[in-house]
């Protein structure tokens, strides 16, 4: 067995990459903000979390492009800081990339369930990880042109639904009641705006996964930043557009507590009968797709690294011979997602599992973020030599920027979640018991290079 990944994807594979991993977020999952922060709280807690990704993004590049290792922030802080620190940034971007797919699998589910109402919505999200599994181990070429195939389609059906809704559009709708349903700022607002912020990151989560490709792309220092910048310019545009355009569509708040804005939002203009509807829940599944897809390649990659570094069992650590696809790695994570969906109906703190796994995610996303940036700082003095094809965006304060809004978020997460932020810390733990346990094959296995 190989522990090589082949260099197959071009440019426009990684952005239709970038994109695609994200994308489901501008479909569903958002809205609950709303309900936390009324439409121009929730406006507010996006624009400030639009900006942390935007600045993290143009300083995570150099990273990137500097040391392109399908570990990707992994890499970076072992470099940086050591294993320490590595395991900290490679098991949280492990939680963050596999805790995000049954929650969009399940979302897939509900879509069908809506077309096929005698099946099962587990039956649909679990024939989901079946199908895009398979996809990927036959090849990373192959799925990621199949991604760049569904991004472009649910990119356009975002700007079809805003076409169709614009017509009955008003912004009077959009402002009512904006501030955590008050129609003037208050200290409530405050309130709402900040326990929005894991809704508003579910806008731009995982676009960091591109970064796990890195060692698949072809001439990753010049493709890599180009995929990332339009990546993220493409997200902010739309995730503005899709939550102004459904905000003014007509009572907002109908819209702030269900898995499906979209269609709600679009019903109140043409009615439940237009075709116009019909085709937005049908293609809507193309923008699930993509990120599900998208993200059973990045989890897979990041089991991959932390398997072949010695951080996970070696079992994972393997390419597959025929299709060098690391196929272990891809089944580990979609067993642990099957689970997931088996168990959909169990609760804890309040909330739903898919609403758990949305935050579960966004706990591994943060908390990753943090790592990185530190990393930036500490090889930029560490390193100064170190060969940067792409120069973090106005260092020191792009940078600087990203880390302090990552380190607000992850505190008001931490104080509006701490029954989940204990499960998130305690799984931590745990994979850091079996990575001290194993301290000494590693040191064993360095030994011997």
């Amino acid at each position: 067995m190989s522990s090589s990944l082949k260099a197959t994807l071009n440019g426009w594979h990684l952005w239709g990459l970038a994109v695609g991993l994200v994308i489901s977020g501008e479909y569903f999952g958002w809205s609950y903000g709303w309900d936390k922060a009324g439409t121009l709280g929730f406006l507010v807690t996006s624009i400030l979390i639009a900006v942390m990704y935007t600045t993290f993004i143009f300083s995570f590049t150099e990273l990137t492009t500097s040391i392109p290792h399908a570990g990707g922030p992994f890499a970076y802080a072992r470099r940086a800081f050591g294993a320490k620190a590595a395991y900290v940034a490679g098991f949280a971007t492990l939680i963050e990339f596999v805790f995000a797919p049954p929650a969009i699998a399940m979302a897939i589910g509900a879509y069908l369930n809506v077309q096929f109402p005698t099946v099962d919505p587990k039956t649909f999200a679990m024939s989901a990880y079946l199908v895009f599994v398979l996809l990927n181990i036959v090849g990373v070429r192959i799925a990621a042109t199949f991604e760049l195939f569904v991004t472009i389609l649910a990119i356009a059906e975002l700007l079809v639904f805003m076409g169709v809704v614009s017509p009955g559009f008003s912004m009077a709708n959009f402002v009512a009641h904006g501030w955590s349903g008050a129609d003037t700022f208050s200290s409530a607002s405050i309130s709402g705006i900040v326990a929005a912020i894991p809704f508003a990151i579910w806008f731009f989560l995982a676009i960091e996964g591109v970064a796990m490709a890195a060692e698949e792309a072809q001439d990753p220092r010049r493709t890599i930043p180009k995929a990332y910048i339009a990546g993220i310019l493409t997200l902010v545009a739309l995730a503005i557009g899709v939550m102004v355009f459904a905000g003014g569509a007509g009572d907002w708040k109908a819209l702030a507590n269900i898995n499906d804005p979209l269609p709600q939002a679009m019903k109140m203009i043409v009615g439940e009968n237009s075709g116009w509807l019909h085709m937005l829940v049908w293609i809507g599944l193309f923008g699930l797709i993509a990120s599900f897809h998208g993200i059973i390649l990045g989890y897979s990659r990041q089991i991959f690294a932390l398997s072949r570094a010695g951080y996970m069992p070696k079992f994972f650590g393997v390419v597959n011979e025929k299709f060098k696809t690391p196929h272990r790695a891809i089944i580990a994570g979609a067993v642990v997602g099957v689970l997931a969906i088996a168990g959909d109906e169990f609760q804890f703190a309040g909330m739903t599992l898919t609403a758990n796994l949305i935050t579960m995610s966004v706990f591994g996303a943060i908390v990753m973020y943090i790592v990185s940036m530190l990393s930036l700082f500490k090889l930029r003095q560490a390193e100064p030599n170190l060969d940067r094809p792409f120069k973090a965006v106005a260092y020191p304060l792009f940078p600087a920027i990203a880390l302090v809004l990552a380190g607000i978020s992850l505190v008001t997460m931490i104080y509006f979640n701490q029954q989940l932020s204990l499960v998130f810390f305690g799984l931590m733990a745990l994979g850091f018991v079996y990575f001290s346990m194993t301290q000494h094959h590693r040191d064993a296995s360095s030994d011997n290079h």
